[in-house]
C-alpha cells in the first residue's frame, strides 16, 4: 500500500460541510436574545398589566362592546387601542435602552475581547444588533398586542354570553383581519421610520465611554438650544419631533388626529415609500451604522 493510497479519501465518505454564511448571524441573534431577555419580557409584562386593568374594570365591558336590537354590532376600540399603545410604547422604550447598551456594555465589561475572538465580523455584529429594534422588537410587539386583544375580546364574549346576549354577531364583526393588517403595516413603517434613531443610539453606544444616554440626548438638545438662541429658529427641533412622531402621518393617508384604529383604505405605501423623509432617514441610519462598525473595529475597551 502506497502513502498516496493510505491517505486517499474513502469512497462514499463526504467531506465536512463548510459552515453557512448565515450561521454566525443566527448565532449572534440568539446571543442577543439570550443576553437581553427584556426584549420580550418587558413588553409581556406590560401586556399582562393591560389585561389586569381590563379585568379589574370588567364593569365597563358592556359599554365597550354591546349588541343593538337591529343586529348591528356597535363597539368602541378603547381597550384594544390601549393594548396597542401601551405595548408598542414599551417596545420602543426597550429598543432605545437596548441600543444604548448594545455596544457600550461589551466594552465596559471587556467581553468584547472574547466576542472579537469569535468568527463574527464587526459588520455582522452591528447588523445583528440593529436587527433587534428593526425586526425582532416589532415581531414581539405584534404577537403580544394581537394576543392581548384576543384575550380582551374573549373576555367580552364570555361576559355577553353570561348575560344572555347573542355573541354570534360579535364573532362575525370582530375586525381581526383589519387589526392584524393595520398593526403589521404600522409596525413595519415605524421600524423603518425610527431606523435613524436606532442607528444614532448604536453609534453613540459604540463611542461613549460613560453615560451613553446623556451623550445620545445632550448633543441634539444642545443643537436645539443654540439654534433657538442664536437664530430664533426651531427647525432642528421640528425635524426631531417629526422623526419621533411623524410615522403615522406618512404611512397612512388622511389620518385624523386621535384616531386609534384607522381604516384599511388609509394604508398608503406609495406615500410612504416615495417620501423623501423615509429615504433620507434610511440614509442617515446607514451612515450611523457604518460609523458604529468603524468604532467597534477601532475603539479600545473602556
Amino acid at each position: 500500500m502506497t502513502i498516496a493510497s493510505e491517505f486517499a479519501p474513502e469512497v462514499g465518505v463526504r467531506a465536512p460541510a463548510a459552515p453557512r454564511a448565515t450561521r454566525p448571524l443566527w448565532f449572534s441573534l440568539r446571543r442577543e436574545l439570550w443576553e437581553n431577555r427584556s426584549i420580550y419580557i418587558a413588553p409581556a409584562v406590560v401586556a399582562g398589566l393591560v389585561l389586569l386593568g381590563f379585568v379589574i374594570g370588567l364593569g365597563h365591558v358592556p359599554a365597550d362592546v354591546q349588541v343593538k336590537t337591529d343586529n348591528r354590532v356597535v363597539f368602541t376600540i378603547a381597550p384594544y387601542g390601549l393594548a396597542w399603545v401601551c405595548i408598542t410604547g414599551a417596545g420602543l422604550i426597550v429598543a432605545a435602552f437596548y441600543c444604548l447598551g448594545a455596544l457600550h456594555n461589551e466594552r465596559r465589561d471587556r467581553s468584547i475581547l472574547f466576542w472579537k475572538s469569535m468568527p463574527v465580523s464587526d459588520l455582522a455584529t452591528v447588523a445583528t444588533k440593529a436587527a433587534v429594534p428593526l425586526a425582532v422588537m416589532p415581531a414581539v410587539v405584534f404577537v403580544l398586542v394581537l394576543a392581548a386583544q384576543l384575550v380582551i375580546w374573549l373576555i367580552a364574549i364570555a361576559i355577553h354570553a353570561a348575560n344572555g346576549n347573542a355573541v354570534a354577531a360579535l364573532w362575525a364583526q370582530w375586525p381581526m383581519g383589519r387589526m392584524s393588517l393595520m398593526m403589521a403595516w404600522g409596525l413595519f413603517t415605524m421600524s423603518l421610520w425610527y431606523a435613524p434613531v436606532w442607528g444614532w443610539l448604536l453609534m453613540v453606544s459604540a463611542w461613549a465611554r460613560r453615560a451613553p444616554f446623556l451623550w445620545a440626548v445632550l448633543p441634539p438638545l444642545g443643537v436645539c438650544v443654540v439654534e433657538g438662541v442664536a437664530f430664533s429658529s426651531g427647525q432642528f427641533a421640528h425635524l426631531l419631533g417629526r422623526r419621533l412622531t411623524g410615522a403615522v402621518d406618512v404611512a397612512f393617508a388622511d389620518m385624523p388626529r386621535g384616531e386609534v384604529m384607522p381604516d384599511v383604505s388609509q394604508i398608503d405605501p406609495v406615500r410612504f415609500f416615495t417620501s423623501p423623509e423615509t429615504w433620507l432617514g434610511l440614509a442617515f441610519a446607514a451612515a450611523f451604522l457604518a460609523v458604529a462598525v468603524w468604532l467597534r473595529r477601532r475603539k479600545d475597551p473602556t
